[in-house]
């Protein structure tokens, strides 16, 4: 479920292959990079860490990182 735009950062509960506003906002910080994501340009999240990523490849990375840290 998308929510209402608004002016700065939302608040998002990550599920599989959706999210849910819980603060509206227009964008999330990205969890490694910090850069801002618009909203309508999310693709990349880890509903598990409750993380969003601005790319595959930053995606990727972080998953193989979480990954290592549970060994």
């Amino acid at each position: 479920m998308h929510g209402p735009k608004g002016g700065g950062e939302a608040k998002l509960k990550y599920l599989s292959g959706s999210f849910d506003v819980i603060v509206p906002g227009s964008y999330v910080s990205c969890a490694v990079t910090g850069a801002q994501i618009m909203l309508q340009e999310l693709r990349y999240w880890d509903w598990d860490v409750q993380e969003a990523y601005a790319s595959p490849e930053i995606s990727f990375k972080r998953s193989e990182e979480l990954r290592n840290q549970r060994k």
